[in-house]
């Protein structure tokens, strides 16, 4: 079976409150079975136009990335991240 990835481009706009996202977000994400396989780090955008911050979670499958991005725990921390920076979001199938 595919494995299943949650990919985001992000732009943080307020360091201190993001923090609160960073710290209540990975508990749940893991608990959903995720492993952060980018979370910031250095990167070089070589092409295109990008936000400042790209983060990888991969899923055991799409359906279960998909079921972490909706989980109502989840999305009531993603408001933090939402009031705090600029972001796109990118729900992916890996290659089987």
């Amino acid at each position: 079976m595919a494995k299943g990835y949650i990919i985001a481009h992000i732009t943080v706009r307020n360091p201190e409150e993001y923090k609160e996202y960073v710290e209540k977000d990975t508990p749940i994400l893991k608990g959903l079975g995720g492993r952060f396989v980018i979370r910031g780090g250095q990167s070089e955008t070589l092409e295109g136009e990008s936000l400042s911050r790209h983060v990888l979670i991969e899923f055991d499958s799409y359906e279960l990335a998909q079921k972490a991005y909706h989980d109502p725990d989840y999305q009531a921390v993603a408001e933090i991240r939402r009031r705090n920076a600029d972001s796109v979001i990118i729900l992916v199938e890996g290659a089987a």
